[in-house]
């Protein structure tokens, strides 16, 4: 029993430390953006390119130290896109990822991370017509974010990160007709300065 007791007692006092080792950072995000399509049904008469664009905003960082377990969110302007057959085709929006981050120490001045998690997409940019296609854009899509990076001076991350949206970022319509979509699939460099 006293054993027992003992256990139960190093467990709470463990729990009750863990949340006062907790340390939650704000900084600030930006980088690039490398979008690419993932055409379907739309037939081999499109070309299509990369389009770079760039994202900047706020971010939070919550560490729990003990176990280099931790939470990295941020609100960033996103421009994403895709370049179809000589067409640009933009999408300025409101990008919100929100990662679980296992960070790994090694030493005071260098550290290594990987990161997964759910990535928010919000468009502000309308729907675009060519020709007589038009392409009907969604304003809000859902996808998965895998990453690693490297901290270094306990304030300076530099990161990659590949975003897989989970649906059709945009549907081709011809005369109201639904005749193909694509995905945009999109590499992120990064950097952020934690304060």
């Amino acid at each position: 029993m006293k054993k027992i007791f003992g256990a139960l007692l190093i467990a709470v006092c463990i729990g009750m430390a863990m949340p006062a080792q907790a340390q939650i950072h704000f900084g600030v995000k930006g980088g690039v953006n490398l979008s690419k399509a993932s055409l379907s049904n739309v037939g081999d008469n499109f070309k299509k390119d990369n389009f770079t664009g760039f994202f900047i905003g706020p971010m939070a960082e919550f560490n729990i130290p003990i176990v280099g377990l931790g939470v990295d969110a941020s609100l960033l302007f996103a421009q994403r896109g895709v370049e179809i057959g000589g067409e640009k085709i933009k999408q300025n929006g409101l990008d919100i990822p929100v990662n679980l981050k296992y960070n790994i120490g090694l030493g005071s001045l260098l550290g290594l991370y990987i990161a997964a998690g759910p990535d928010f997409y919000f468009d502000f940019a309308s729907d675009k017509t060519i020709g007589d296609t038009k392409i009907d854009k969604k304003k809000a899509e859902v996808g998965i974010n895998v990453g690693a990076g490297v901290k270094l001076l306990n304030h300076l991350q530099v990161g990659a990160n590949y975003n897989i949206p989970l649906g059709d970022t945009a549907k081709w319509k011809e005369d109201g007709s639904e005749i193909g979509s694509y995905k945009t699939k999109t590499w992120q460099v990064s950097v952020a300065y934690i304060f």
